[in-house]
């Protein structure tokens, strides 16, 4: 059930309900709107599905180049992270897959892991070598950049930005309401057992470029991987056994259990009052009474 709730996000069922289970490693959901659908990645499978409740689940992309993190733009396409060919892909409402950026000054991206756009168009996405370590979720390769940092891409004039190189090894993101703050999480910890971080961080928005990065909360038990923000600034964080909620100033306002240690989560449904959950193999949804 879910525990300690203040009152923006209280859940209305008592656990998550399992919609499918057909993944590897479930990543990446999108909400997709015009199709009253979801999207979510299998990145060890090296595909992608769809789940709706009119059509259960299908293969949506049985070869996604180990795509992880998805967006929509505002046309309504699927901005996809790619770590098969380390780079930002955008799915053309005919289909067709075309590659936006895989490089930065003639170098490759590591592993392009999670991504978020901006209401302005731009694309912000993060970059850590999780997809490069070994050939379980991309393809072996040795890093071309120094670090592992947080990009904004501008697809009107294809310039890209280092925005931020305030976080050892960035994984999930997400803007705030007004887009003024962008979140990070930071799970370090993994590599860096004891200098690293197991958090989330907040930064101020500067056009095409992040300020002064500052500590938001903590997360355990196990890692901060992806998440997301409500429209009264709630996020609803992936851990070890669930997802936490954090009010606006980063206290932890609830639990919500989850039996499969979760990737991901993103807000749906027709009032955007459903949160689907990515965990380990399966798709979760749980409804709440405001998003």
């Amino acid at each position: 059930m879910v525990s300690g709730l203040s009152a923006p996000a209280v859940a209305l069922e008592n656990k998550p309900e399992k919609l499918c289970s057909p993944a590897i490693w479930a990543e990446g959901p999108v909400w997709l709107p015009r199709e009253n659908a979801l999207v979510f990645s299998d990145v060890k499978g090296n595909r992608m599905f769809r789940w709706s409740a009119r059509d259960g689940v299908s293969v949506f992309r049985s070869s996604s180049n180990f795509t992880n993190g998805n967006a929509l733009d505002s046309e309504g396409r699927i901005i996809s992270c790619e770590h098969g060919r380390r780079g930002i892909s955008r799915t053309e409402h005919n289909g067709e897959i075309t590659m936006l950026v895989e490089r930065v000054d003639g170098k490759r991206f590591n592993s392009p892991n999670d991504v978020v756009v901006r209401s302005d168009g731009t694309i912000w996405f993060t970059d850590p070598p999780y997809g490069i370590i070994n050939d379980e979720e991309g393809y072996k390769s040795e890093s071309q950049v120094i670090g592992c940092y947080v990009y904004c891409f501008d697809p009107r004039d294809a310039s890209l930005s280092i925005a931020t190189s305030d976080v050892q090894r960035p994984n999930g993101l997400a803007f705030s309401p007004n887009e003024s703050l962008l979140y990070v999480a930071d799970m370090s910890i993994v590599d860096f057992p004891t200098l690293g971080r197991r958090e989330l961080r907040v930064f101020p928005v500067e056009k095409n470029k992040l300020g002064a990065g500052t500590f938001f909360a903590q997360v355990e038990p196990g890692i901060p991987d992806g998440f997301c923000v409500d429209g009264q600034g709630n996020i609803f964080c992936s851990c070890e056994d669930g997802i936490i909620i954090f009010d606006p100033q980063g206290n932890q306002t609830g639990k919500i259990p989850v039996p499969e240690r979760v990737s991901n989560c993103t807000l749906g449904g027709e009032h955007r009052n459903e949160l689907y959950i990515t965990a380990t193999t399966s798709l979760y949804r749980i409804r709440l009474t405001s998003a």
